[in-house]
């Protein structure tokens, strides 16, 4: 006795929907795990000594040191650059973040000169570090989502490098 062709065609629909489904699932997956590669300090572990934060990042494979943090309450990845002078975010992401552009200023970059406009942010975050009234800037021609931390920020702290890591201490006294 064979089976009706409705249910032949049922059959086929469902294995191709698992097939659909499982090639999903591998996909996030694998993007899951190049993404920890690009930063492996997605998730960053605070160590509290009396008044003294302490948070140690990992570096990549490239020689970057990247972060999951906060700009006022919203998750950004930041890229840690102590050659920029002040925090840069890319224009697009200042706009989900509803940064507001101040004075317009001309910055050099790597890529050369670009425009830029001084913001404020209220609360940066790095695991429990956190950093209030923050100079920062927009700067529109920026290309990705990842915002460059900068020296506005990380004057603010003391950071040092062994053996891979890079160290940032916050003194809250």
């Amino acid at each position: 006795m064979s089976n009706p062709p409705s249910t032949r065609r049922f059959g086929s629909v469902m294995l191709v929907l698992a097939w659909v489904v499982g090639l999903a699932l591998a996909a996030n997956w694998f993007a899951g795990i190049e993404e920890s590669k690009r930063n492996p300090n997605q998730t960053p572990v605070s160590h509290q000594s009396g008044a003294i934060t302490e948070v140690r990042l990992q570096r990549n494979g490239s020689g970057h040191y990247l972060v999951n943090g906060q700009i006022n309450g919203h998750e950004v990845t930041f890229l840690l650059d102590t050659g920029a002078t002040f925090v840069a975010i890319p224009g697009s992401l200042a706009e989900k973040l509803d940064l507001s552009r101040g004075r317009s200023m001309m910055v050099h970059t790597a890529n050369g000169p670009a425009e830029s406009f001084n913001t404020r942010i209220d609360v940066l975050t790095l695991g429990e570090i956190r950093l209030h009234d923050v100079s920062a800037g927009i700067v529109p021609g920026m290309a990705g989502n990842d915002v460059l931390l900068g020296m506005s920020a990380l004057q603010r702290l003391e950071f040092s490098q062994q053996s891979g890591e890079l160290i940032l201490r916050q003194n809250r006294q």
